[in-house]
């Protein structure tokens, strides 16, 4: 299931997200990009996926800082869609 542009995230529970996040962060499914694999542990870890967490952790370390703020920024946008 492909979560990247669904208007509802709480139509989506945490496993689908992470799943998603999966896909982007190994390239098995999705292009292989670590801001939408890092946005995507983001919101299943705010869904209370404690793996996601854990993942997104490790993702950080070797993202750059720029990399961490752009997914930041994409979660907290696909959240405000979502909303509105």
């Amino acid at each position: 299931m492909s979560v990247a542009y669904l208007a509802k995230p709480e139509a989506v529970d945490s496993f689908d997200l992470f799943n998603q996040a999966l896909s982007f962060s190994t390239g098995n499914g999705a292009e292989l990009d670590l801001v939408e694999a890092h946005k995507f542990f983001n919101l299943a870890a705010l869904n209370g996926n404690q793996e996601a967490k854990l993942r997104r952790r490790e993702l950080s370390e070797i993202m750059t800082e720029n990399q961490i703020s752009a997914a930041q920024r994409a979660a907290r946008d696909w959240l405000n869609r979502a909303s509105n």
